[in-house]
């Protein structure tokens, strides 16, 4: 049975926790990408997603397949009478050591990186939250942590503060000692955040040193510049790819949802 990725054409569908972001496959090969906002309350249909898909892709709307990864519930129930939704699932990864609330999106990335560029690995993914997700050579998956994003620390200061402004970052790196409170609103979370990284890959580099290191999501380019100023040798090993999840399904033998 021939897999997905002998297909003309199919989309990948990463639902996030603030958006919906999208992948267009010609084969194995990556051609597009695009993000989204969720749906509102209506189910999938045809009509809904001409009015997402690039035009080029509207009218076969009605034969691309569909692979899906959701960690949001809510925006899964929406696709569950769309015909061509095929669901990706943590059974069908062949990672050793999965654990059941593992989510979806790390574990396809954490595959995707290692597939690509070899096991042992590490991928960091820059979304609404920071992960860290690792596998050693067998593979088997070791674990990780997750914190708060870079942009959701922001804006927990705006919102849940009186006081404080709502932030906006550039690509240069703030002012370590600021001067202001925008400044000091920068260098607080921004240093930090690169100080937490920098820890979780020095303790994970000791463990496994010939490990491929990965960094993903929305705001992989933002920290990966930052790194490139704060700790040029350690950036030098991270591979960025900000559509390592796509690079998983990809990689997984989706024959398999075919048959379910």
């Amino acid at each position: 049975m021939e897999n997905a990725a002998t297909h003309k054409d199919w989309l990948g569908l990463a639902i996030g926790n603030s958006r919906l972001h999208w992948a267009w496959f010609r084969g194995e090969n990556f051609h597009k990408s695009w993000d989204s906002e969720h749906f509102r309350d209506n189910f999938v249909n045809e009509q809904l997603l001409k009015e997402i898909l690039p035009t080029s892709l509207s009218d076969r709307v009605s034969h691309l397949p569909i692979y899906i990864a959701s960690v949001v519930s809510s925006q899964t129930a929406l696709w569950q009478t769309y015909p061509h939704a095929k669901l990706v699932t943590l059974d069908a990864i062949p990672l050793a050591g999965i654990y059941p609330s593992l989510g979806i999106d790390r574990a396809l990335a954490l595959w995707g990186a290692g597939t690509t560029l070899g096991f042992p690995c590490l991928v960091i993914d820059a979304g609404t939250a920071l992960t860290f997700t690792g596998a050693d050579k067998n593979p088997y998956l070791i674990g990780g942590a997750i914190l708060p994003g870079l942009r959701v620390q922001l804006q927990s200061l705006a919102t849940k503060t009186a006081a404080l402004p709502e932030v906006i970052l550039s690509e240069q790196l703030p002012e370590r000692f600021a001067l202001n409170t925008l400044e000091a609103i920068k260098s607080g979370v921004v240093y930090t955040l690169l100080a937490g990284i920098q820890d979780f890959l020095s303790n994970w580099l000791k463990r496994f040193p010939n490990s491929q290191i990965a960094l993903t999501g929305g705001d992989a380019n933002l920290l990966f510049g930052y790194l490139k100023i704060q700790a040029p040798n350690l950036a030098q090993k991270i591979f960025v790819n900000p559509h390592l999840i796509f690079w998983g399904m990809r990689s997984l033998n989706l024959a398999y949802y075919r048959d379910r």
